[in-house]
């Protein structure tokens, strides 16, 4: 779920966008007793240009999201030169695990065995290893990706085997609506659910980050436990989806 950013946003400077964004990452933190340093902001660069990123590099972002391969591979080496690392958001299909093995540091969506080990096959070849977030999925919602909270303990065991995959934590997308309430329970899901695969102290698997929140439901998100929002719009302005 991504709103549209507010009204005056496209009459910001990038910089002035992030400030904004980052008040308002510390004003949610501090409404729950949170230091604003256990959150972070990853831009969310799907549809923008190479001078867009850029412009956030020059803002200090090294780390940016994508939704599709077919982006990455057109971005990255045109980026070479900004040391940026590149983290798959989106779904992802097993045929794709090649341009991730070869270009991105991060997926946070991994939700299925086939998956990790169409990576692993790929990442030997390529000679790395990425850090991985399991999708889980905490909505009723149809056109959700995700893992069913139920599969959540015997992936991380069957991923915990892989060593081309370091699991880091859990990523989630809440339910689009108008009422705030249903995001909450979204992400209060997701915490109770690091928890409780936390208690299981499954060896090799760290649970730390949650990767939750988006431009319309980042606030929500960090009082429930979020310690990193994906901000697209609200960063780089309304999208040109032609």
């Amino acid at each position: 779920m991504e709103s549209k950013p507010e009204t005056n946003a496209g009459a910001m400077s990038m910089a002035a966008r992030v400030q904004a964004i980052r008040g308002r990452m510390a004003a949610a933190c501090a409404r729950v007793g949170r230091d604003p340093r256990e959150v972070a902001l990853l831009p969310v660069s799907k549809t923008f240009g190479v001078d867009a990123i850029r412009e956030a590099v020059s803002l200090g972002f090294r780390r940016f999201g994508e939704n599709r391969t077919q982006e990455l591979v057109q971005k990255a080496p045109a980026l070479s030169d900004c040391g940026i690392d590149w983290v798959i958001i989106g779904h992802l299909q097993t045929n794709k695990a090649k341009e991730v093995a070869r270009y991105a540091s991060e997926l946070q969506s991994l939700d299925r065995l086939d998956l990790a080990q169409a990576l692993d096959r790929r990442l030997q070849q390529e000679g790395r290893a990425i850090d991985v977030l399991v999708q889980v999925k905490t909505s009723d919602e149809q056109t959700k990706s995700g893992l069913e909270p139920a599969g959540l303990i015997p992936l991380l065991r069957e991923i915990s085997r892989i060593q081309t995959l370091r699991v880091r934590g859990l990523m989630t997308i809440a339910e689009l609506s108008d009422d705030p309430a249903v995001a909450r329970r979204c992400f209060a899901a997701l915490t109770q659910l690091r928890d409780q695969a936390q208690a299981q102290g499954i060896e090799g698997v760290s649970l730390d980050r949650l990767s939750m929140g988006m431009s319309g439901d980042f606030e929500i998100a960090i009082e429930e436990g979020s310690t990193e929002i994906r901000v697209g719009s609200a960063i780089f302005g309304a999208r040109d989806y032609a």
